[in-house]
């Protein structure tokens, strides 16, 4: 049997959505923790394929024992160079690792919805990129030390970026299914009153128009990073 991807989510019904269904195609059993609730994260991942830290509505500088706690964590795959893959919220608690600020813009521009990403020379080199892909944020983070930015956006610069061998960070939400969409903008619909969010007939517009595009992009990613091999420590 392949060795496992530890899944790391943060509400108690939340699911790892498409990379989670795309990890099983591949045969890859989920090891799913929620830190959260009391879920313990291994010392080590020499038992793992990687790890994939998700979103949540939580910030990464929340006074939280499990936050605090979570990020801290975050040093056991970057010594031992593991495939790590923060999303959103992930992202930022990794650039809250590496030493890099995590906060809102000053005039309180959000993302949600669909915008625009370009990739740098870095991450053309590594991947073709999707031009448009499905964010839901209020804070973003600042590019830590030593990072390759991979893909930046217009409202928030820092969208994608590698650290060391094998650590990415997304700003964006490569994991949505459509069953998602519908949940997180029925449910979330207040935020759409947010400046630069974009309302529930956007968000269904433009699945329509760039999920194939995100798809196939999470497919390449993938296949890229569970070949990666162990690195050299970050």
């Amino acid at each position: 049997m392949k060795p496992p991807v530890l899944i790391v989510l943060h509400q108690e019904h939340s699911t790892p959505g498409r990379v989670g269904l795309r990890l099983k195609e591949r045969g890859i059993p989920l090891d799913i923790r929620r830190p959260r609730f009391g879920d313990p994260l291994p010392s080590t991942l020499a038992d793992h394929a990687g790890a994939i830290v998700f979103g949540g509505p939580m910030s990464a500088n929340d006074d939280e024992d499990f936050v605090r706690q979570e990020i801290d964590w975050l040093s056991v795959p970057l010594a031992e160079g593991a495939p790590l893959l923060g999303i959103c919220l992930g992202a930022q608690m990794l650039a809250k690792q590496l030493g890099a600020g995590v906060g809102r813009r000053a005039d309180g521009l959000v993302e949600i919805g669909y915008y625009p990403l370009k990739a740098t020379a870095d991450g053309e080199a590594l991947l073709p990129w999707p031009s448009q892909v499905y964010q839901w944020h209020g804070e973003g983070f600042d590019l830590p030390q030593g990072a390759e930015l991979l893909a930046s956006g217009e409202l928030f610069a820092n969208q994608a970026f590698r650290y060391g061998p094998a650590a990415f960070g997304f700003q964006f939400h490569i994991e949505l299914t459509l069953m998602m969409m519908h949940r997180w903008t029925v449910r979330g619909a207040e935020r759409f009153t947010l400046p630069g969010a974009q309302d529930r007939g956007a968000h269904l517009e433009g699945r329509a128009l760039y999920d194939v595009q995100s798809s196939a992009f999470l497919d390449r990613f993938l296949g890229m990073w569970l070949d990666l091999p162990r690195g050299a420590p970050a």
